[in-house]
């Protein structure tokens, strides 16, 4: 049988050596001979000097001080932040009891009206059995509460997002400007900017809706941005050549090119506000984030779920229904749309107005059926059986302690006792080989700048948790997404499972990892892994769908089997889809790194969560500006960075 390829020529020495990477690397080496003698001499090996490290505890001390006394009597508090708070405190409420007053039946027939309008009768009615579920659940108040408080935070982060995604779209500098910016509005762990944003508002609905615009604006951001960039030349030329003004050629050709990926930054802002619903409560959000988090408070797995279902439920119908409309831009409109329109308002007004009559606004409480026994029951089994002396296996508890002393003991130690210098020439090497010196350069300067905020030895700690966590994500999630990409079925059967996955606040499945797994760091991996596979499967899954069938065909026809197809042909092509994995599996278990810190992961999540606590601004942001550093240095070692012509790398 014929083979798709031929045996590789040998690679002599003399063709290694012209190989760039190569190039790099004995650069790299020359100059490490060079300036490792003496920086040794100058501060010796070991750990991070502390002559190179900078104390920002003062300062910010400083500043929160400044902050509590200033809070009540200064301009800016009583004229400006003061003015916000009551703006976003009036728009939630206005919210908040217009849901109410149209009751139960109006807002699932108005969510079923305007999804049956998007994407037809059975997105309808999935989205009406959403609805209704959230008030099986006994969930129908803490659901609109929710609902209010996204509705007006969504609608500031897209404003927002939209202003600056509009500046970087028309401007190179605003553009290099905004991207460090949205980077760390991005990365910077919730956790840690909620302790500033509370000294500022305090608690309650203005901190909540602050701090959820801050993580949601950035994708609509971005997005716009690459909306108004991508959009045809010939088109702007063409209104140009008419005599169009630059704002005519914005609002007539520019912003219409790019709606669709308007309309994607919108869906993507939906569901990182959402999945800020538990963190906002934290600090009086109120609504199925609090009820999470009150449950979990008093380790009530079925409470916990029995609330954050009814979140996950709302992002997967915001999520269809936004994808559906964005599938429909540019069709052509269907015949009698508008009289659809109005017949279908005429009939949600007639359900509201019979459910205000026959005074049903509310819930009926005899309909709530609980799940909190049962799901508690079934978490109470699972620790009986499975946490130890499953025959064997061992129970769950004996794998915590076997990944934590044979994987995640030396890892840590092993980083810990590599010299400093050493770890900064790991870091250029792999980001230079990869990229070009801008980024090897970023690289290095994001790792240093851990060194000087004084927390070098916590960030190796949490490295390697980060790594163990993403090697256990990328094994589990190619083999998932190879397998989902060559089977149609297990693809629609994954499809749900990843949504629920991806949609759950981590707080509801935090309990039963620590119920089968203990306290410390095994289970703050394992909740890493559980929120980053979603993105890694579907992400494989994608790129691998989209390899060109003729080289698949191409391969079969030389005799290829399936194997060999997979090898040689769909995983070569689809390369840039399996780095983006890579990347977002990291940035996605950095993400949880905070969250671990509950569940005793320690390292840069326990001093965020710890800092915010305790109210103490230095160490919360301190942790937190590591872990964005942390998360960018990252970044640029996953990233390969394309070299511009006729520049050298």
């Amino acid at each position: 049988m014929a083979t798709i390829t031929a045996n590789p020529p040998r690679v002599g020495l003399p063709a290694l050596l012209k190989h760039r990477a190569v190039h790099k690397l004995l650069l790299l080496a020359l100059a490490a001979a060079i300036l490792v003698p003496l920086a040794n001499a100058r501060w010796a090996s070991g750990t991070w000097p502390s002559a190179l490290t900078v104390d920002f505890s003062e300062p910010l001390a400083k500043a929160s001080d400044w902050i509590i006394d200033n809070r009540d009597s200064h301009p800016l508090f009583l004229y400006f932040f003061g003015h916000v708070s009551n703006v976003v405190v009036i728009a939630v409420r206005a919210v908040y009891l217009t849901l109410l007053a149209v009751g139960w039946a109006g807002v699932t027939a108005i969510g079923a009206l305007v999804a049956w309008r998007v994407a037809g009768v059975k997105l309808a009615l999935g989205t009406a059995a959403a609805f209704l579920a959230c008030g099986l659940l006994g969930m129908w108040v803490p659901t609109m509460q929710t609902l209010a408080l996204m509705v007006v935070a969504v609608l500031a982060s897209v404003v927002v997002g939209a202003v600056l995604g509009l500046a970087a779209g028309l401007s190179d500098r605003m553009d290099r400007m905004l991207r460090p910016v949205l980077d760390t509005m991005q990365v910077l762990p919730a956790f840690a900017y909620l302790l500033p944003v509370v000294l500022v508002f305090g608690i309650g609905v203005p901190a909540a809706v602050l701090a959820t615009v801050i993580y949601a604006a950035p994708p609509m951001a971005r997005l716009t941005s690459l909306g108004l960039r991508g959009a045809d030349k010939g088109v702007l030329e063409a209104v140009e050549s008419l005599g169009s003004t630059a704002r005519q050629r914005l609002l007539t050709a520019r912003i219409p090119l790019a709606r669709k990926e308007l309309l994607l930054g919108l869906n993507q802002t939906i569901m990182m506000a959402l999945s800020m619903a538990v963190i906002a409560a934290v600090i009086g959000a109120g609504g199925l984030g609090d009820r999470v988090y009150q449950a979990l408070a008093s380790v009530d797995v079925g409470a916990a779920l029995a609330a954050g279902i009814p979140i996950v439920l709302l992002a997967v119908v915001l999520d269809r229904v936004t994808g559906a409309a964005g599938e429909k831009l540019g069709a052509e409109p269907e015949p009698h749309s508008g009289r659809g329109w109005l017949l279908a308002l005429a009939g949600v007004v007639v359900v509201a107005v019979a459910g205000r009559l026959a005074g049903r606004l509310d819930w009926p409480e005899s309909w709530i059926v609980g799940i909190a026994e049962p799901v508690n029951r079934a978490v109470d089994w699972m620790t009986a059986h499975l946490y130890s002396g499953v025959p064997v296996v061992g129970g769950t508890a004996d794998w915590a302690g076997h990944f934590t002393t044979w994987v995640l003991d030396p890892m840590r130690d092993g980083l810990q006792a590599l010299p400093w210098w050493s770890v900064l020439l790991i870091v250029a090497a792999l980001a230079w080989v990869i990229g070009t010196w801008r980024t090897a350069l970023t690289a290095v300067l994001a790792m240093a700048a851990i060194g000087v905020l004084g927390v070098w030895k916590p960030s190796l700690d949490t490295l390697s948790q980060v790594l163990a966590a993403v090697a256990v994500t990328l094994v589990v999630g190619f083999a998932v997404g190879i397998a989902a990409a060559r089977s149609d079925r297990l693809e629609r059967a994954l499809r749900p499972v990843l949504d629920v996955f991806q949609t759950m606040p981590q707080f509801v499945y935090l309990i039963p990892v620590v119920a089968l797994f203990g306290v410390g760091r095994a289970p703050a991996v394992a909740a890493a892994i559980v929120y980053a596979l979603p993105a890694v499967v579907r992400i494989t899954t994608q790129g691998l769908r989209q390899v060109d069938p003729a080289a698949l065909e191409a391969a079969g026809s030389l005799g290829a089997t399936s194997w060999q197809q997979l090898r040689q042909v769909q995983l070569p092509l689809a390369r840039p889809a399996l780095l983006l994995a890579v990347n977002q599996g990291l940035v996605l278990v950095l993400a949880v790194v905070v969250i671990g810190g509950l569940v005793g992961g320690g390292a840069l999540g326990y001093d965020v969560v710890f800092g915010l606590a305790q109210g103490d601004l230095a160490t919360g942001l301190v942790a937190g500006a590591a872990i964005v550093c942390l998360g960018l240095m990252l970044d640029r070692v996953t990233q390969p960075t394309e070299r511009r012509a006729k520049k050298g790398a």
